[in-house]
């Protein structure tokens, strides 16, 4: 038997955020980031929709990017002491993401975060709260989702859990917000939509449910992306669409072994966290090239699906794979990991860990072609250097 799980309701376009006034409860804790979404008023402006509703309000502010099990179980904490019965949660893909984990805690107190590490083994939610997302960027797609990732720094790991119960109720697309964006941040989401939606066409899990969410997004980011790194305010709005279609694909269809290396590379070297947009762009064109050998059609029908046409089904998906190259090359996102600053000696001593790890990454049970530790280095390598996979 399979499922196909979405949010109850999506709001979009001018004025979704006024459903906020016609909430039914008594109290809302907003869960949100670093202080954008203060800065641009959008904070003021929901915490006043709520009041509107009759609703008291609480405030979880500065979840940091790639949120930690710490900032977790600190807002599980007031959330048991202020007791909501809506869970809101503004921002990126961080503070919603952490708001889903807080949300699990705030109802099983005792639950222990290493039991949520098993895909779909989550307590049964809504026993004292509801959730509603309301994204500020154009990737994550976590309004609509049953996913969430968290980072446990002791270890230097993202965790992605997941679950059907995390599945928000309520997704809000506010446009004006997504407008907000910053140039290099609207392109590393956007490319992070584009491998939601690839990665979900080729899946193992693809369905009749799924597909066609997939493929329109693809064509939607290839079509809107360019123009909304400029700051074009209809394309804009075009990818907080976009996205939210991917996730939808994906949150059903699950995921591959871009993600998986992306989750496990994001906090594993001294230089610096790798943005999981900008990783996931990286590696998209070589596990491509990996996962051509069992998905070729699939892949042929995104490149058909976007315009290219070039004789072959191998011919069109080098021209995917070109196509996203250029696509980087424009937004300014490296090719290699090297280039992207990583030290080679601690690449070195680091890779076969990080290879294993990513096998046993959640997403990895879906990717197209299986793949073992071996192997993963052995990409991992083509990913740092530049070179051709041909194995």
């Amino acid at each position: 038997m399979s499922r196909f799980t979405l949010p109850r309701d999506i709001y979009y376009g001018n004025k979704a955020l006024d459903v906020l006034k016609t909430l039914k409860g008594k109290k809302a804790i907003v869960v949100v980031g670093g202080g954008s979404m203060k800065r641009f008023g959008f904070l003021d402006k929901i915490v006043s929709h709520l009041k509107d509703a009759g609703l008291q309000v609480e405030i979880f502010e500065n979840v940091e990017p790639d949120p930690s099990v710490e900032t977790v179980l600190k807002g599980a904490e007031l959330m048991r002491k202020f007791e909501p019965d809506w869970i809101v949660s503004l921002g990126g893909g961080s503070p919603i993401d952490a708001a889903k984990a807080m949300w699990v805690f705030y109802e099983y107190p005792e639950t222990e975060f290493e039991q949520l590490i098993k895909p779909f083994s989550f307590p049964e939610l809504r026993q004292k709260a509801k959730f509603i997302a309301i994204p500020s960027t154009s990737g994550t797609a976590t309004e609509v989702t049953a996913f969430s990732v968290i980072t446990d720094y002791s270890k230097g790991v993202k965790y992605p859990l997941a679950d059907y119960n995390i599945t928000p109720d309520i997704a809000i697309l506010a446009p004006e917000i997504a407008e907000t964006m910053p140039q290099t941040l609207t392109a590393h989401t956007g490319m992070d939509a584009l491998t939601h939606a690839i990665e979900a066409y080729v899946s193992r899990m693809n369905s009749p449910f799924t597909d066609p969410l997939a493929i329109k997004a693809i064509q939607m980011v290839f079509e809107y992306l360019p123009a909304s790194f400029k700051g074009d305010k209809f394309a804009r709005e075009q990818m907080h669409y976009a996205q939210c279609l991917a996730g939808m694909a994906f949150s059903n269809a699950l995921l591959g072994i871009v993600h998986s290396m992306a989750h496990k590379t994001g906090a594993a070297f001294s230089t610096g966290h790798i943005p999981h947009g900008c990783a996931n762009a990286i590696y998209l064109p070589y596990v491509i090239e990996f996962n051509v050998k069992n998905a070729e059609g699939r892949f042929a029908d995104i490149a058909k699906a976007v315009g290219i046409s070039a004789g072959s089904d191998r011919n069109a998906v080098t021209g995917l794979c070109k196509k996203i190259d250029a696509y980087n090359e424009e937004f300014g996102i490296p090719k290699t990991l090297k280039a992207f600053g990583i030290l080679e000696d601690e690449f070195k001593e680091k890779v076969a860990a990080i290879a294993e790890l990513a096998v046993g990454d959640a997403c990895t049970g879906a990717n197209p072609r299986r793949i073992n530790s071996g192997e993963m280095e052995k990409l991992l390598n083509c990913v740092y250097y530049g070179t051709r996979v041909d194995f």
